[in-house]
């Protein structure tokens, strides 16, 4: 197995498919199981996925919008709530766009269309576990732009509020690069350094600044003008 297909060097990435047709979800998880992810479970409504996704604790959750019991935005939500670490990947029939913003702001790192191939799905559950942000063509842009208008409402502030902390020089380049919405495999080219050193200083920074997950770092960076620098 090759060595991107993993989580951890413990074993392959540990994946959970949601979706209410049992013939797509079962294809799905059939397609990823034979790309050498680890299919843990499967859930056909929103209740049912919060359940499982609670006991088996996933690192990629390829998630329906559309669920009988509880949308998908809300399983989103409150799994991740949860799991800050755990990378959701929406897989919907909807390209609009109040679906496409509703689940990035519910937590998820990713969006594509069920029109995408098998070959396009199978590297974009590669993406998610591997923490870059995965949109199908389109999207990606209209994401940027809405961390843009989220990142100029001021935030409120804590009365006590502490210093922020110091970022290295490399960690601060990357970042730059990140709220520039390249992926982890561009920025290693850029910098000519190793896609594992670029998750490496993006681990230290979220841990740095105490934020969850890629969605909260591109927030901080477009916050503080990286975007442009």
């Amino acid at each position: 197995m090759s060595t991107d297909m993993t989580g951890t060097t413990a074993g392959p990435v540990r994946v959970m498919v949601v979706d209410d047709h049992p013939m797509w979800r079962d294809a799905v998880a059939r397609d990823l199981d034979a790309a050498g992810f680890e299919v843990i479970a499967t859930a056909g409504d929103g209740p049912q996925a919060v359940r499982r996704a609670k006991a088996t604790a996933p690192q990629v959750l390829v998630l329906d919008l559309n669920l009988p019991g509880m949308p998908g935005v809300q399983v989103c939500k409150e799994l991740v709530g949860l799991q800050p670490g755990l990378r959701v990947l929406v897989l919907s029939a909807s390209g609009e766009h109040a679906d496409v913003l509703e689940a990035v702001k519910s937590g998820a790192t990713g969006y594509l269309l069920k029109s995408a191939s098998t070959e396009e799905l199978v590297d974009a559950v590669r993406r998610t576990a591997a923490g870059d942000p995965v949109f199908t063509p389109g999207l990606a842009g209209l994401v940027l732009g809405e961390y843009r208008r989220l990142a100029s409402e001021p935030a409120p502030a804590a009365p006590d509020e502490p210093k922020a902390p110091q970022l290295t020089e490399r960690e601060t380049e990357v970042l730059r690069l990140v709220a520039k919405g390249l992926s982890y495999k561009q920025i290693a080219e850029r910098l000519v350094i190793s896609h594992r050193t670029v998750q490496n200083h993006v681990q230290n920074t979220l841990g740095k600044l105490q934020l969850h997950n890629r969605v909260e770092l591109v927030r901080y960076a477009i916050e503080r003008g990286l975007d442009d620098a």
